[in-house]
């Protein structure tokens, strides 16, 4: 645990919970944040003013050589070095002298594809969230577990000067790509996170001739694969559930020489205001 807390760069680390037991995070949850659980044994939690991702409070680093292969716009919009660094300094003292749980997983059911990442957060419902989302490691692995990516969550603190910074309010969710690092605080949807490394993804992918995806996917049985695209909430994972055929994924996922494989561990369906008129 003593390396885990030199690589985080936080100052006075208390205990680290690492890759936790699922029960462990849950009874955390519902003793300390706020957690219930559901009738039917699932874990819920109210996420506060962000039911959703904060796409206008999105940024990446402008700095080379990333910034050739960026879209810039309304999605990437650009963010210099020196405010990144005041936002890291920010949620690295917000992260700093507590309790942090950190997860290891792999983002990409390729092994030639896939991408290790780490999730630090003080939260542990944000902590199953991702044990949930991601492709866990064997307890064997997790000894010479390297991530390529850090996704440092300090949703408790926001930017008090995001209008100094120039920045659209005082949530920040910011890539440094070269730095391998994104940065999140404002916002506690947790789906931040998981959206986060699906942009990295779609950064890295393509470098290597690979194919990203906003898709669903399923598999028949003499392995042919069928993609559905659409903007969300269109029905991508609703046709991509077909009892005759087996499920890949419904969000996101790559394509390489292997195939067709999922981003995630699983698939994820905001319920929130779900009905059968508006979704059947």
């Amino acid at each position: 645990m003593s390396d885990i807390k030199s690589q985080l760069g936080l100052e006075n680390v208390q205990t680290v919970y690492r890759n936790s037991d699922v029960d462990l995070l849950i009874d955390h949850a519902v003793k300390n944040e706020g957690a219930k659980i559901s009738s039917t044994g699932a874990l819920m939690i109210d996420t506060g003013i962000f039911t959703g991702r904060s796409p206008k409070d999105k940024f990446f680093v402008n700095q080379d050589p990333s910034n050739k292969y960026i879209a810039w716009g309304d999605i990437n919009r650009a963010v210099t070095r020196d405010v990144y660094d005041d936002l890291l300094k920010t949620a690295k003292k917000q992260l700093s002298n507590k309790d942090l749980f950190v997860t290891y997983v792999y983002c990409g059911a390729s092994i030639d594809s896939r991408r290790s990442a780490r999730f630090i957060t003080e939260i542990a419902w944000q902590a199953n969230f991702i044990q949930n989302m991601f492709i866990m490691p064997e307890e064997s692995e997790l000894n010479e577990f390297t991530p390529q990516f850090t996704v440092y969550n300090a949703c408790k603190t926001i930017d008090k000067s995001y209008v100094s910074h120039d920045l659209h309010s005082e949530v920040f969710v910011v890539f440094n790509v070269e730095e391998n690092i994104a940065i999140i605080g404002g916002t506690w949807y947790a789906g931040e996170m998981k959206k986060g490394l699906f942009s990295m993804m779609n950064y890295w992918l393509p470098l290597e001739k690979k194919l990203p995806m906003h898709c669903s996917a399923n598999i028949g049985k003499d392995g042919d694969t069928a993609l559905f695209f659409g903007l969300s909430g269109t029905g991508k994972t609703t046709l991509s559930t077909d009892p005759q055929r087996a499920l890949i994924g419904d969000d996101e996922h790559g394509w390489d020489d292997s195939g067709v494989f999922n981003f995630e561990g699983g698939c994820y369906a905001k319920v929130i205001n779900l009905s059968a008129e508006h979704e059947p």
